[in-house]
């Protein structure tokens, strides 16, 4: 089995950084958007997996719903906790692999939100696939986000031969830099991220999976999904023009 992912990507930099992207205004939208696309009523039960730094599965928790958030990063974990703690939303945090997801027909939904899926080998993702088709009950809900695949191409195409699309993040004087290519032979995009940050220069390597419409579909039905619905980020039909991919799959 094959990790495309450096696990120090998801430390303190990121929520150092990601805090400036990830606003409370961006989180709460895209709160509304899972409740609207999952068809979520108060009293159901929801798996947010990852949930990271709980910034959704909190949010989701004060509408009502009975949340679950499951992350293999303890220090994500805490900084979730102690958020619930001072909303007051009574969310379930499980440390755990999402590659042995532990429970089976209990959830009405499952969230995989902002690019969390396809940090591994082919056959480790779809397997996560099937995990997740598992965990749900019968005619629950996959919500699945990630980015736009048709995008990410001709992004890359508009760029001079051998250029990487590049990115930068600034905090301060800090400034996190990705420096992003597409792999034509993994259907991949490679990302070196270059953290500069109190003086000191790190760098974390990542891949990421991309899918087009078919690819996705072809796996979730291959996983046990019996439906499958592409959508635009606020329930809009799928588009080449489309800022992210969301696809909405029933177990």
């Amino acid at each position: 089995m094959a990790d495309l992912v450096d696990p120090s990507l998801f430390d303190e930099d990121y929520l150092y950084f990601y805090d400036t992207i990830l606003t409370p205004e961006r989180s709460d939208a895209e709160t509304e958007a899972v409740v609207a696309l999952g068809g979520l009523q108060p009293g159901m039960q929801v798996l947010d997996a990852p949930c990271g730094h709980g910034r959704l599965a909190n949010r989701l928790a004060a509408h009502g719903l009975n949340v679950t958030g499951l992350d293999s990063s303890g220090l994500f974990l805490d900084v979730a906790r102690k958020d619930a703690a001072d909303r007051g939303a009574p969310v379930e945090y499980v440390e755990g692999d999402l590659r042995a997801i532990p429970w089976e027909g209990r959830f009405d939904a499952l969230v995989n939100w902002f690019t969390s899926f396809g940090y591994y080998d082919d056959q480790t993702n779809k397997a996560m696939l099937a995990g997740f088709c598992r965990a749900l009950k019968p005619g629950g809900r996959l919500l699945l986000e990630t980015v736009n695949r048709e995008r990410v191409l001709r992004l890359q195409a508009a760029l001079p031969p051998g250029r990487a699309a590049t990115f930068v993040a600034e905090r301060g004087d800090d400034l996190m830099i990705d420096k992003v290519e597409f792999d034509t032979a993994t259907g991949c995009t490679v990302t070196e991220r270059i953290i500069v940050r109190a003086g000191r220069v790190r760098r974390v390597h990542f891949a990421v999976r991309t899918f087009t419409v078919p690819e996705i579909r072809d796996w979730l039905i291959g996983a046990g999904f019996s439906a499958f619905d592409a959508l635009g980020s606020e329930g809009e039909p799928f588009t080449i023009d489309s800022a992210r991919l969301v696809v909405v799959a029933t177990a």
